[in-house]
């Protein structure tokens, strides 16, 4: 049996990452366990956008937090946090009205929001086509970070900055409570005493737990990206978010003409909806332009059934839409699947028993809300 810790954190994503970075900072002996060399599931296969816009209820609060806890960070270390703003590009008068409403509603509540015009869309993003734009709702506080690269420099500065003790290739196969508080144990034998165990891996889960996975409710959801080549002076600020995502997001779910939009969508998008396609642009760092994404989902104990693969017909219908949106050449260099869990209930908590807890299932909310999520989190459990 090696030294114990306070806390051992299975899963080094954003979410087990955030976990181990507040209780770290709250004082906690803390250690961050990650199955693979380092982190290669939802955390890195992402956009990259910390966008509260468009998340609601307590969503919208966590990812408010979140920007702040981004910000402090940031100050500290590069966490490739770029304040550079969201826009939503409404295309037909529906979105446009839902923008509105929304735009009033973060109003009254103090979050900052901007509408704009169609002349103004496009004297701020030229590479957009006019017959596309109608008008936008642009959220100046909203960041954008690089997904390869945040969870690795946060990690970094959490143990640097607050001793967090972080093991990559550490493969859990058992965790059990005992006398003291938990007993976590690697494939290589090798044991490690707690005094609480919080399980934060997806849908993998399924490796400790079974039986806990078979009756949590969780969904898989599979995204296709794809990365085009970047363009020779291009420049796309923040993220860029178009009509679909306007019909998609949460937040605009609750704006009161959101009931009208459901039954009047128009014959062109059917095929896009089918496969949950709403259209984001965003350009990373090095000038190379990320365009998703699409949605297809399973039962967490049947996430095999999703497929390793991307389809081409996919990508195909993803790229339409997009160049019927944008100028610039899109040519496409790589194309990825990322794999996410989620639940009806938002977030799946479950508590094994008093020291050992799961926390997953909390969706495409991650980047943008997490950071929060975990603060409150910990907070409370701690």
């Amino acid at each position: 049996m090696t030294s114990s810790y306070d806390l051992i954190i299975i899963g080094a994503g954003a979410l087990g990452t955030f976990h181990a970075y507040h209780a770290a900072k709250a004082g906690r002996r803390v250690l961050l366990l990650e199955k693979d060399r380092y982190p290669v599931g939802a955390t890195v296969r992402n956009f990259g956008q910390v966008v509260p816009s468009g998340l609601a209820g307590r969503w919208f609060e966590y990812g408010r937090r979140s920007l702040k806890i981004y910000q402090t960070i940031q100050q500290e270390t590069d966490l490739t946090v770029r304040t550079n703003g969201t826009i939503y590009i409404a295309s037909d008068a529906d979105e446009w009205t839902l923008a509105n409403e929304l735009h009033d509603r973060y109003q009254r509540i103090g979050y900052t929001s901007e509408l704009l015009t169609k002349a103004q869309c496009l004297a701020k993003y030229p590479s957009l086509k006019p017959d596309y734009v109608v008008g936008g709702i642009f959220f100046p506080q909203e960041m954008s970070v690089e997904p390869e690269q945040m969870v690795h420099r946060l990690i970094a500065f959490a143990q640097q900055k607050y001793g967090v003790d972080y093991r990559p290739g550490s493969v859990v196969v058992d965790a059990r409570s005992d006398a003291s508080g938990a007993i976590v144990t690697l494939s290589n034998r090798q044991q490690f005493q707690a005094g609480r165990v919080l399980i934060c891996s997806g849908h993998e889960v399924r490796l400790l737990f079974p039986d806990v996975l078979a009756d949590a409710g969780l969904v898989v959801s599979k995204l296709q990206m794809l990365l085009a080549e970047p363009v020779a002076g291009l420049s796309l600020p923040g993220n860029i978010l178009t009509g679909l995502t306007i019909r998609r997001y949460e937040a605009f779910q609750e704006c009161p003409s959101y009931a009208n939009l459901t039954t009047q969508l128009p014959d062109h998008l059917a095929e896009l909806k089918k496969w949950g396609i709403h259209i984001l642009f965003k350009q990373a760092i090095d000038g190379s332009i990320i365009i998703g994404d699409s949605h297809e989902y399973a039962e967490a104990t049947q996430a095999e059934d999703l497929g390793y693969h991307t389809q081409d017909f996919i990508n195909d219908l993803m790229l339409a839409e997009a160049r019927r949106i944008v100028t610039f050449p899109l040519t496409i260099k790589k194309t990825w699947a990322g794999f996410y869990s989620q639940t009806k209930d938002e977030i799946f908590e479950h508590d094994v028993d008093e020291t050992i807890r799961i926390v997953t299932g909390i969706g495409g909310k991650g980047m943008s809300s997490g950071a929060g999520y975990a603060e409150e989190s910990i907070r409370q459990w701690l």
